[in-house]
């Protein structure tokens, strides 16, 4: 058994973690980990969990957590990772960073866009960004993850192929994005009160949202020179979910299904990548609560740009499901076990 630690439990993303590993063959969770709640019984921070799990919440005794587990998920806020995990600490257990303390290579361009001191800048080179299905092979002798955050995963999968096979000009890049709360954790704020919320839509992070230099960074790997887009998220007034809507011009006059045969190259033996047919358009309500990313496009002939369509849950495949998919490869396991959830409907 993968004996399993678990700091920031009490947050969204720790408590999903929580949820999938419960139904993992081979994993124990040994510690949970909350600054808010520490020798509170679990059950009663997530009623959710009564008689599934009667543990208390333990503190992030980070040291003493590495003699215990043999993997640590980090699902806290940006800045407490890279100040707790040290090389040392990385030979006794690995690591799974929620955070985006490890995704961004420049720490430089981490600092400008987090306004955060760096805690461990020698560690940043051999961290390994966690996308599962386009970082595979590196993430199998990983001692350090960064799990991506939420709009990177289901944006980089939903345009990579076109950007690798340079079929779209990366310049021309628009992304919109629209996601529910839970996006923006468990902690009280005032814009994200229900009343704040319902019967409305807002875009937020206007040419200035943390995930930006994500995405780039990654899409830049993928076409080999840097990348530059404009990245839009908006807040709509549901739990759980990530639509992305990207638009790019198309590099020559290709058809439907010449694209479709780029995203087949890419994707048709992944699991968790769910191509669908021709005209159907990805929706949050058929991917809720599972790994799944639901990916499709459409070609408009008449403007010569590609629309690239992606649904993902932010909490599942955008955070708790790809770290779990991440420790099944580091660990040499199935990796989607543990994760064959049918998705939720309605």
């Amino acid at each position: 058994m993968i004996k399993v630690g678990i700091i920031g439990s009490t947050g969204y993303a720790g408590q999903e973690i929580v949820r999938l590993l419960l139904n993992h063959p081979e994993t124990e969770i040994v510690w949970y980990g909350s600054q808010s709640y520490v020798d509170k019984r679990y059950s009663n921070v997530f009623p959710n969990m009564f008689k599934l799990v009667d543990d208390k919440c333990l503190g992030d005794d980070f040291p003493k957590l590495c003699e215990e587990a043999d993997v640590i998920f980090t699902a806290t806020p940006q800045g407490l990772c890279s100040n707790l995990v040290s090389d040392d600490l990385l030979n006794k257990a690995k690591v799974i960073d929620l955070s985006a303390d490890f995704r961004i290579k420049n720490v430089e361009r981490y600092e400008e866009w987090y306004a955060l001191k760096h805690g461990n800048p020698a560690l940043l080179d051999e961290a390994v960004y966690g996308l599962c299905e386009i970082n595979r092979e590196d993430i199998k002798n990983a001692r350090l993850i960064a799990n991506p955050g939420c709009f990177p995963t289901c944006s980089v999968l939903s345009i990579y192929p076109l950007v690798k096979e340079k079929m779209i000009d990366p310049s021309t890049i628009i992304i919109d994005a629209k996601s529910g709360t839970s996006g923006a954790g468990r902690g009280a704020k005032l814009p994200n009160l229900f009343c704040e919320v319902n019967e409305s839509i807002k875009a937020y992070g206007v040419t200035s949202h943390r995930h930006t230099p994500e995405i780039e960074d990654q899409l830049s790997y993928a076409y080999g020179s840097e990348v530059m887009i404009n990245f839009t998220p908006h807040l709509v007034p549901m739990n759980r979910g990530i639509l992305v809507t990207a638009y790019a011009n198309l590099t020559g006059d290709y058809s439907y299904s010449e694209l479709r045969e780029v995203y087949e190259k890419y994707y048709k033996d992944e699991y968790f990548i769910r191509l669908l047919d021709e005209n159907v358009c990805p929706e949050t309500r058929f991917v809720e609560g599972s790994n799944f990313v639901d990916i499709n496009f459409k070609v408009d002939k008449r403007t010569k740009r590609v629309v690239m369509m992606g649904a993902i849950d932010n909490l599942v495949k955008g955070a708790a499901g790809q770290a779990v998919q991440n420790m099944n490869i580091m660990f040499g396991l199935p990796e989607n076990m543990g994760l064959k959830i049918v998705p939720m409907f309605p």
